[in-house]
């Protein structure tokens, strides 16, 4: 069996996962390298580990989570698509099983909020996982008087968290923003789609989507 650990140390998906951000970079987006990653692929253990999936399940889980983003060295437009047959290509290569295979591609091609949907537990944990990565860190732009909405929005965030209640009927993504960066306004400007998605995916999972701004639920 391939293991997490195996996709990790691996030099052609670290390249990919290298060249997507340097792509991203020069496009003028946030962070999308290791550290976006590896927080995803750490949220989705969380989601899928808290919920009791299978401790295979939860590696698969952690696989497409690392690799989920590989698309953007092609384009951004479609990423999940085309990041889902190179992860095809060098997992079925590797000798992953066919079934647990097919489970990584459906959540890698699915997990964009421009055309995904929650299709298996994968998909779900890593829609939540992915879309809940909003963080100052992941600003690459230095000059805060050139800050887009977006470098803005991610700026201003000062602590986000996401938890499972202990009855494992609620999953709630908790921001502190700084409001004299971006308004609670500008969040919902730009994340409002990732957040439905987010809420679809969660009830995927049986759970409500909660998000909890500045002590305020607002979904």
């Amino acid at each position: 069996m391939i293991s997490f650990n195996q996709v990790k140390s691996d030099s052609v998906i670290k390249t990919y996962i290298e060249y997507a951000d340097k792509c991203l970079s020069t496009l003028g987006y946030t962070e999308h390298s290791f550290a976006h990653v590896g927080l995803v692929a750490h949220r989705t253990k969380y989601i899928l580990d808290t919920l009791g999936y299978s401790e295979r399940e939860i590696e698969l889980g952690m696989i497409a989570a690392y690799m989920h983003d590989i698309g953007n060295a092609v384009n951004r437009k479609d990423h999940s698509q085309s990041g889902a047959l190179m992860a095809f290509r060098v997992l079925d290569k590797m000798g992953m099983d066919a079934e647990e295979l097919v489970k990584i591609v459906a959540a890698i091609g699915n997990h964009d909020e421009g055309d995904g949907v929650a299709v298996n537990p994968l998909a779900a944990a890593l829609i939540i996982s992915d879309k809940s990565d909003v963080r100052r860190t992941r600003v690459r732009n230095r000059d805060f008087t050139a800050f887009d909405i977006h470098d803005r929005v991610n700026y201003s965030v000062i602590r986000s968290d996401l938890k499972i209640n202990e009855a494992k009927t609620e999953i709630e993504l908790i921001l502190e923003i700084d409001t004299e960066i971006s308004s609670v306004v500008n969040y919902f400007e730009i994340f409002l789609t990732r957040m439905i998605m987010c809420r679809k995916a969660a009830k995927y999972l049986n759970l409500d989507f909660k998000l909890t701004v500045n002590g305020q639920q607002l979904m």
